[in-house]
């Protein structure tokens, strides 16, 4: 695992290479004791979960000061790979199932993670607002714009606008409908070799874009 997470990274200094090599072992640890990620998966650790939520950080760097939630965060991904990698970014997971926050908060405690902060809560009643929102495919893209665009601060800090960072994978077209042409699709293929990320995709909506015409 280490000289795959180098080979990809390799600004990682020794506190965050070690923080993300952890992360196996806790999530499997926990999958023993509550089934957040499937066998197949906790397998494939490393490039499901570990690497995948790190695709967003090979399509754009966040300034320290950003904040960020992870809707639909489920036991933590891709918020938890993404605040080690960002440690002075402020990170908000949310989920709406209690068993997978208790997930989240053990791993983002047992890493000493100073900026996750873990709620149970469904994205609808967040009140604040966020430079960007990201997620793995919780639900169909258009009814997650609806569902989380209020969350999105106007004022943007960063090169990329504020907006969505949604992992997908597949052929997006048809599902983004009126949205595919307002958004900017960075296929993980073209950073990843592994044959996981052949139709992985990354899919950045920038903020005030939600509407259809």
């Amino acid at each position: 695992m280490e000289h795959l997470l180098l080979s990809y990274f390799p600004e990682l200094d020794s506190d965050r290479l070690n923080k993300l090599m952890s992360l196996e072992k806790l999530y499997t640890d926990w999958n023993s004791k509550i089934n957040v990620i499937s066998r197949k998966d906790i397998t494939n650790f490393t490039i499901h979960h570990l690497l995948h939520s790190l695709g967003i950080a090979k399509v754009t760097y966040f300034k320290p000061g950003t904040s960020i939630i992870d809707v639909g965060t489920g036991g933590g991904f891709p918020g938890i790979p993404l605040a080690i990698m960002f440690p002075r970014v402020s990170f908000t997971l949310i989920d709406s199932i209690r068993k997978k926050t208790v997930v989240a908060l053990s791993v983002a405690e047992s890493l000493e993670l100073e900026n996750v902060n873990v709620i149970r809560i469904r994205s609808e009643e967040v009140k604040k607002k966020f430079d960007f929102i990201v997620s793995r495919a919780v639900t169909a893209f258009p009814q997650f714009v609806t569902l989380t665009q209020h969350l999105i601060a106007v004022k943007s800090n960063n090169s990329l606008p504020n907006g969505t960072l949604y992992l997908k994978g597949g052929d997006l077209r048809e599902e983004l409908g009126n949205y595919y042409k307002r958004t900017k699709i960075f296929s993980l293929e073209d950073y990843f070799k592994e044959e996981f990320f052949r139709e992985k995709k990354v899919v950045f909506l920038p903020a005030g874009r939600g509407k259809r015409s």
